[in-house]
């Protein structure tokens, strides 16, 4: 037995040829841009624009979306290669497992549960407090008990104790149902949520634009300093760094078009449509981040978003300033709400699909690569992801894993950039539909920039990375290479 034995590539080529006793191929092009919007646009849009402002960039927060933007872009052109070349689901662990042997494909695969799972669960908590905004500040009704609405861990100002976080475990469980019926129709519920936040985000635009005061926009760049936040905190504020840490902070919002690889399996042509899934998404959603960016940072003040206007942002720029517009503030809410749902379902598909690869190479048990009788769907694995975040969103506050999931992504993305340069020297004469310009000078500026970030993002996050990492080592050796098909042909 090797840990760095390869998965041939004639072997995935073959597995996304067998449809017939695979996953279903039915999303189009238009599908797959719409499952990336949904993936990215949400928490950040809403809540790390005005931060990342506030914080580190001012008005030049816009540049932030930018530099954050083109990271994303140079590892989104080594996806899109990969993607369709090897469409089969799993995304990063699947590139891994084909050019740098199984250990690292384990590595990345138990890197993704930290983008996928624990992000999911993130967003649902999230997804529970705006639900209680929706109740108190749109409908004007009593909002779901703390205690029903909280974890365990959390107390309230008034000194209640927090219980379990329903609202978090139903939307992770309605999520989850809706994909064991299927992804077309998840895919189609999706394409409405996208339909209405971007819409709302527009509105924004449009309305807001007519709202700005040049004088929050000067200087655009403000000059290096250093901003101590409410909790004793430094950021590097304007100035190159100031941009910098901006970027880092910006790059949640970001998270997500990668998951539109898990589905190249359900994809029909994907040597076309993934490229276009994947680089369609990012490029819609960077316009409308640059162009959000700039309105907020010109309604409000750097002062509100530091005080008072730090919490619901947007809706609070728009209820203070946009005299007349009160109503959008409304819709915002249900934007976010929308948002954060279509979050949590693209996140729950990306880590059912990388559980049906795992499982199918041995690595995790083989239920998780069962396909439903009728709709052809990985549901044991989607029941087994439901369990896993439901409790997390259910019984741990949100704040515990702060920036790991980013961490864990820009890992996943160091990962596919190196991919692409290793699979260019091994196979050289496999079919690229589609290849990422100025190999190996795109990849490797793409492993720098996410490099980069993740510096950004300080050493409490990558100690969090390593322990996580060690966990995941201790399974592969206990389980994962004793059950691997590739090491245990036999079996």
């Amino acid at each position: 037995m090797s840990i760095w034995k390869r998965k041939p590539l004639h072997l995935l080529l073959a597995e996304a040829a067998d449809s017939e006793k695979g996953l279903k191929r039915t999303l189009t092009a238009w599908s797959l841009i719409a499952l990336g919007i949904g993936a990215i646009i949400g928490a950040g849009l809403f809540v790390r624009t005005a931060m990342a402002a506030s914080q580190n960039a001012g008005p030049s927060v816009t540049i932030a979306f930018v530099v954050a933007a083109i990271g994303c872009a140079l590892a989104g052109l080594c996806y899109a290669e990969l993607s369709s070349s090897i469409p089969i689901s799993g995304s990063a662990y699947t590139y891994t497992y084909a050019t740098m042997g199984e250990f690292l494909a384990w590595i990345i695969g138990w890197d993704l549960i930290l983008e996928y799972a624990v992000g999911a669960a993130t967003v649902g908590i999230a997804w529970s407090e705006y639900l209680n905004n929706l109740l108190v500040n749109v409908l004007h009704m009593s909002p779901i008990p703390y205690e029903l609405s909280h974890s365990p861990f959390q107390t309230s100002p008034d000194g209640v104790q927090g219980m379990i976080n329903l609202p978090a475990l139903f939307i992770v469980g309605i999520i989850s149902l809706l994909l064991i019926k299927g992804i077309q129709e998840s895919a189609f519920v999706n394409g409405i949520i996208v339909i209405v936040k971007v819409a709302i985000v527009i509105m924004i635009i449009v309305i807001g634009w007519n709202f700005i005061n040049p004088d929050n926009h000067t200087p655009y760049i403000p000059p290096s300093s250093i901003f101590t936040d409410k909790h004793g905190i430094d950021h590097p504020f304007g100035g190159f760094w100031g941009v910098i840490g901006a970027a880092g902070t910006v790059f949640f919002a970001f998270i997500g078009f990668d998951a539109v690889s898990t589905a190249a399996q359900e994809t029909k042509n994907p040597k076309r449509n993934m490229p276009i899934g994947i680089l369609g998404s990012l490029a819609i959603c960077t316009v409308l981040y640059i162009l959000f960016a700039h309105v907020l940072t010109g309604v409000a003040t750097l002062e509100d978003f530091r005080g008072e206007g730090g919490e619901a942002s947007v809706a609070f720029a728009i209820q203070k300033y946009m005299i007349g517009y009160e109503w959008l503030a409304q819709l915002v809410t249900v934007a976010i709400l929308a948002g954060f749902s279509s979050v949590i379902l693209v996140m729950l598909l990306g880590q059912s699909r990388v559980f049906y690869a795992m499982g199918k190479d041995g690595l995790l048990p083989k239920a998780f690569s069962d396909l439903h009788p009728k709709y052809q769907t990985p549901y044991k694995a989607n029941l087994a992801i439901l369990v896993i975040v439901g409790l997390f969103a259910a019984f741990v506050p949100g704040d515990i894993v702060g920036d790991m999931t980013s961490i864990g992504t820009l890992f996943a993305f160091v990962l596919v950039c190196v991919a692409v340069i290793i699979l260019r020297k091994k196979e050289p004469n496999m079919v690229r539909e589609f290849k990422t310009p100025l190999v190996p000078l795109i990849p490797i500026l793409g492993v720098i920039a996410c490099l980069l970030m993740m510096i950004g993002l300080g050493w409490t996050n990558w100690l969090r990375l390593f322990a996580w990492m060690g966990l995941g080592v201790i399974i592969y050796f206990i389980y994962g290479i004793k059950n691997s098909r590739l090491n245990n042909p036999k079996e």
